[in-house]
């Protein structure tokens, strides 16, 4: 009796993996073997880095309402413990915004907790 093998699911298998690794240089899109192993460390990378942009962001975030509160006399430490012993509810990346975009806004803000 002949062997029974699964060529469908196997091809299909090694289709997908082919099909993600498109675009990437040399062996690395179309040698199996090479293309599996750094799709793994490409897919390992960007669940890693999902979480470091989130903090690279905060980061950035704190350096705007900074940069935004110098020219009222304040540190944004003195800014934020401020915005939270009045109970002013409005996140760092509004607040990033407000002083980028909309300075006269964000200076009502500041005037607000001063």
């Amino acid at each position: 009796m002949p062997r029974s093998v699964n060529h469908v699911a196997s091809k299909a298998r090694r289709k997908k993996v082919l099909k993600q690794t498109k675009g990437y240089w040399g062996a690395r899109k179309n040698v199996f073997t090479i293309a599996k192993n750094i799709l793994e460390k490409g897919l390992t990378y960007a669940y890693r880095d999902r979480k470091t942009k989130k903090r690279n962001f905060r980061g950035l975030w704190i350096q705007r309402i900074n940069a935004g509160v110098r020219p009222f006399g304040m540190s944004y430490s003195e800014f934020m413990g401020k915005i939270h012993a009045k109970n002013v509810i409005i996140n760092r990346k509004v607040l990033a915004d407000l002083a980028m975009n909309h300075p006269e806004a964000f200076k009502a803000v500041v005037d607000s907790v001063k």
